[in-house]
Protein backbone atom coordinates (compact mmCIF):
# COMPACT_ATOMS: atom_id res chain seq x y z
CA UNK A 1 0.00 0.00 0.00
CA UNK A 2 2.74 2.27 0.99
CA UNK A 3 4.61 1.64 -2.45
CA UNK A 4 1.55 2.74 -4.10
CA UNK A 5 1.89 6.11 -2.46
CA UNK A 6 5.59 5.97 -3.42
CA UNK A 7 5.85 5.78 -6.73
CA UNK A 8 2.68 7.71 -7.69
CA UNK A 9 2.42 10.53 -5.07
CA UNK A 10 2.72 12.91 -7.99
CA UNK A 11 -0.41 11.45 -9.92
CA UNK A 12 -2.41 11.18 -6.53
CA UNK A 13 -1.58 14.96 -5.71
CA UNK A 14 -2.37 15.79 -9.34
CA UNK A 15 -6.10 14.12 -8.82
CA UNK A 16 -6.20 16.00 -5.06
CA UNK A 17 -6.36 18.89 -6.63
CA UNK A 18 -8.40 18.25 -9.34
CA UNK A 19 -11.18 17.35 -6.42
CA UNK A 20 -10.23 20.40 -4.14
CA UNK A 21 -10.63 22.77 -7.36
CA UNK A 22 -13.75 20.98 -8.48
CA UNK A 23 -15.27 21.42 -4.67
CA UNK A 24 -14.26 25.11 -4.91
CA UNK A 25 -15.41 26.13 -8.18
CA UNK A 26 -19.02 24.28 -6.94
CA UNK A 27 -19.46 25.96 -3.87
CA UNK A 28 -18.26 29.33 -5.34
CA UNK A 29 -21.13 29.50 -8.10
CA UNK A 30 -23.43 27.36 -5.23
CA UNK A 31 -23.20 30.25 -3.19
CA UNK A 32 -23.70 33.12 -5.59
CA UNK A 33 -26.78 31.55 -6.17
CA UNK A 34 -28.24 30.47 -3.10
CA UNK A 35 -27.65 33.80 -1.03
CA UNK A 36 -29.96 35.99 -2.97
CA UNK A 37 -32.38 33.08 -3.30
CA UNK A 38 -32.27 32.07 0.59
CA UNK A 39 -32.80 36.16 1.51
CA UNK A 40 -35.84 36.24 -1.41
CA UNK A 41 -37.31 33.08 0.71
CA UNK A 42 -37.05 34.96 3.84
CA UNK A 43 -38.36 38.16 2.58
CA UNK A 44 -41.66 36.08 0.63
CA UNK A 45 -41.73 33.09 3.17
CA UNK A 46 -45.17 31.92 1.24
CA UNK A 47 -42.86 30.37 -1.46
CA UNK A 48 -40.53 29.09 0.42
CA UNK A 49 -42.04 25.37 1.06
CA UNK A 50 -42.34 25.16 -2.60
CA UNK A 51 -38.86 25.99 -3.27
CA UNK A 52 -37.27 23.57 -0.53
CA UNK A 53 -39.37 20.93 -1.95
CA UNK A 54 -38.22 21.44 -5.14
CA UNK A 55 -34.88 21.63 -4.32
CA UNK A 56 -35.34 18.80 -1.51
CA UNK A 57 -36.55 16.48 -5.20
CA UNK A 58 -33.54 17.95 -7.02
CA UNK A 59 -31.05 16.29 -3.95
CA UNK A 60 -32.61 13.27 -3.83
CA UNK A 61 -32.02 12.46 -7.30
CA UNK A 62 -28.63 9.64 -7.42
CA UNK A 63 -25.94 11.69 -8.66
CA UNK A 64 -25.27 8.88 -11.49
CA UNK A 65 -28.57 9.29 -12.98
CA UNK A 66 -28.11 13.16 -12.04
CA UNK A 67 -24.98 12.87 -14.49
CA UNK A 68 -26.68 10.44 -16.99
CA UNK A 69 -29.70 12.70 -17.03
CA UNK A 70 -27.10 16.03 -18.03
CA UNK A 71 -24.58 14.31 -20.54
CA UNK A 72 -26.86 14.66 -23.17
CA UNK A 73 -27.56 18.18 -22.55
CA UNK A 74 -23.91 19.33 -21.53
CA UNK A 75 -21.59 16.15 -22.26
CA UNK A 76 -18.73 14.95 -20.41
CA UNK A 77 -16.44 16.09 -18.28
CA UNK A 78 -16.05 18.89 -15.24
CA UNK A 79 -18.84 21.36 -16.81
CA UNK A 80 -21.48 18.80 -16.39
CA UNK A 81 -19.86 17.85 -12.77
CA UNK A 82 -20.10 21.23 -11.19
CA UNK A 83 -24.17 21.82 -12.41
CA UNK A 84 -24.88 18.58 -10.78
CA UNK A 85 -23.19 19.54 -7.77
CA UNK A 86 -24.51 23.24 -7.75
CA UNK A 87 -28.06 22.07 -8.00
CA UNK A 88 -27.47 19.03 -5.01
CA UNK A 89 -26.17 21.88 -2.25
CA UNK A 90 -28.85 24.59 -3.12
CA UNK A 91 -30.88 22.80 -0.68
CA UNK A 92 -29.03 22.47 2.19
CA UNK A 93 -27.28 26.72 1.03
CA UNK A 94 -30.27 28.16 0.63
CA UNK A 95 -31.92 26.61 3.53
CA UNK A 96 -29.37 27.79 5.61
CA UNK A 97 -29.56 31.32 4.08
CA UNK A 98 -33.11 31.41 4.98
CA UNK A 99 -33.09 30.50 8.46
CA UNK A 100 -30.25 32.34 9.03
CA UNK A 101 -32.08 35.56 8.92
CA UNK A 102 -35.38 34.19 10.22
CA UNK A 103 -33.24 33.64 13.29
CA UNK A 104 -32.53 37.41 14.08
CA UNK A 105 -34.53 38.55 16.22
CA UNK A 106 -36.70 41.38 15.26
CA UNK A 107 -36.34 43.80 18.53
CA UNK A 108 -32.45 43.57 17.05
CA UNK A 109 -33.59 45.10 13.87
CA UNK A 110 -35.81 47.74 15.09
CA UNK A 111 -32.96 48.67 17.69
CA UNK A 112 -30.63 49.21 14.23
CA UNK A 113 -33.28 51.05 12.84
CA UNK A 114 -33.63 53.56 15.66
CA UNK A 115 -30.08 54.12 15.89
CA UNK A 116 -30.94 55.70 12.20
CA UNK A 117 -29.19 52.47 9.92
CA UNK A 118 -30.60 52.23 6.53
CA UNK A 119 -31.71 48.91 4.86
CA UNK A 120 -27.58 48.73 3.45
CA UNK A 121 -26.07 49.41 7.29
CA UNK A 122 -28.58 46.87 8.87
CA UNK A 123 -27.60 43.96 6.37
CA UNK A 124 -24.15 44.93 6.37
CA UNK A 125 -23.97 45.66 10.35
CA UNK A 126 -26.36 43.40 11.98
CA UNK A 127 -28.52 41.10 10.09
CA UNK A 128 -25.38 39.51 7.92
CA UNK A 129 -22.96 38.83 11.36
CA UNK A 130 -25.50 37.39 13.08
CA UNK A 131 -26.78 35.53 10.37
CA UNK A 132 -23.11 34.33 9.52
CA UNK A 133 -22.67 31.30 11.63
CA UNK A 134 -25.62 29.58 10.64
CA UNK A 135 -24.70 29.86 6.75
CA UNK A 136 -21.35 28.54 7.64
CA UNK A 137 -23.03 25.91 9.06
CA UNK A 138 -24.80 24.96 5.42
CA UNK A 139 -21.21 26.08 3.97
CA UNK A 140 -19.53 23.16 6.11
CA UNK A 141 -22.17 20.59 5.28
CA UNK A 142 -22.71 21.40 1.87
CA UNK A 143 -18.80 21.16 1.39
CA UNK A 144 -18.74 17.70 2.68
CA UNK A 145 -21.31 16.52 0.63
CA UNK A 146 -19.79 18.09 -2.57
CA UNK A 147 -16.38 16.49 -1.37
CA UNK A 148 -18.74 12.65 -1.65
CA UNK A 149 -20.43 13.23 -4.28
CA UNK A 150 -17.52 14.67 -6.54
CA UNK A 151 -16.12 11.32 -6.63
CA UNK A 152 -18.77 9.97 -8.45
CA UNK A 153 -17.98 12.74 -11.03
CA UNK A 154 -14.74 11.11 -12.68
CA UNK A 155 -17.46 8.32 -13.61
CA UNK A 156 -18.25 11.15 -16.45
CA UNK A 157 -14.63 12.20 -16.70
CA UNK A 158 -14.51 15.27 -14.46
CA UNK A 159 -11.03 13.82 -12.48
CA UNK A 160 -10.70 14.09 -8.81
CA UNK A 161 -9.96 11.15 -6.65
CA UNK A 162 -12.59 9.29 -7.85
CA UNK A 163 -10.23 8.20 -10.60
CA UNK A 164 -8.17 6.25 -8.37
CA UNK A 165 -11.26 4.40 -6.84
CA UNK A 166 -12.67 3.60 -10.36
CA UNK A 167 -9.31 2.11 -11.67
CA UNK A 168 -9.02 0.00 -8.12
CA UNK A 169 -12.75 -1.35 -8.38
CA UNK A 170 -12.05 -2.11 -12.16
CA UNK A 171 -9.04 -3.59 -11.46
CA UNK A 172 -9.45 -5.28 -8.26
CA UNK A 173 -6.07 -3.32 -7.06
CA UNK A 174 -6.59 -2.78 -3.25
CA UNK A 175 -3.83 0.17 -3.24
CA UNK A 176 -5.75 2.25 -5.51
CA UNK A 177 -9.58 1.90 -3.59
CA UNK A 178 -7.71 2.35 -0.21
CA UNK A 179 -6.37 5.24 -0.99
CA UNK A 180 -8.96 7.38 -3.06
CA UNK A 181 -11.31 6.19 -0.17
CA UNK A 182 -8.10 8.00 2.21
CA UNK A 183 -7.80 11.17 0.36
CA UNK A 184 -11.07 11.73 -0.20
CA UNK A 185 -11.79 10.88 4.05
CA UNK A 186 -8.88 13.32 4.61
CA UNK A 187 -10.19 16.18 2.37
CA UNK A 188 -13.33 15.97 3.96
CA UNK A 189 -12.08 16.24 7.77
CA UNK A 190 -10.02 18.81 6.96
CA UNK A 191 -12.79 20.79 5.43
CA UNK A 192 -15.31 19.86 7.80
CA UNK A 193 -12.54 21.19 10.77
CA UNK A 194 -11.67 24.33 8.71
CA UNK A 195 -15.46 25.31 8.68
CA UNK A 196 -16.33 24.57 11.78
CA UNK A 197 -13.57 26.32 13.57
CA UNK A 198 -14.54 29.70 11.21
CA UNK A 199 -18.08 28.48 12.25
CA UNK A 200 -17.34 28.69 15.93
CA UNK A 201 -15.53 31.83 15.93
CA UNK A 202 -18.23 33.51 13.79
CA UNK A 203 -20.61 32.67 16.27
CA UNK A 204 -18.81 33.89 19.17
CA UNK A 205 -17.80 36.62 17.60
CA UNK A 206 -21.39 37.53 16.82
CA UNK A 207 -22.85 36.78 20.83
CA UNK A 208 -20.01 39.40 21.43
CA UNK A 209 -21.57 42.10 19.34
CA UNK A 210 -24.93 41.46 21.13
CA UNK A 211 -24.01 41.91 24.62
Amino acid sequence: MLEYMVHNYARIWTLLIQHLLLTLSTLGIALVIAVPVGLFLNRYKWISVPVLSLLGILYSIPSLAMYAFLIPLIGLGAKTAIVALVAYSQLILVRNVMVGFQSIDSAIIEAGRGMGLDAKALFVYIQLPLALPLILGGLRLATVSTIGIATIAAWINAGGLGVILFEGLYQNHMAKMLWGTIMVSVLAIAANQLLMALERRMSRRARGELV
